[in-house]
């Protein structure tokens, strides 16, 4: 029983990856509209920065239902 806990925690931890593509991404095309257009940095920064936000608590959520899943089925 305590290897298909392990299992399900990985499982949701692997939501991290997902969200570290995502943050890559968005980066590289941040990067590009810079560079097409530098008058545009504010609004381009600003709204990066809110999508990296939202990526990042995907995987802090997948981090906490890992640790629920450890601590209370284990």
């Amino acid at each position: 029983m305590s290897t298909m806990i392990a299992i399900g925690a990985a499982i949701a931890v692997l939501t991290g990856i997902g969200a570290g593509i995502g943050i890559g991404i968005a980066t590289s095309k941040a990067t590009e509209a810079v560079a097409r257009q530098p008058e545009a940095d504010g609004k381009i920064t600003k709204i990066l920065l809110l999508g990296a936000a939202l990526a990042e608590a995907t995987a802090i959520y997948g981090f906490v239902v890992a640790l629920l899943i450890i601590i209370l089925l284990g």
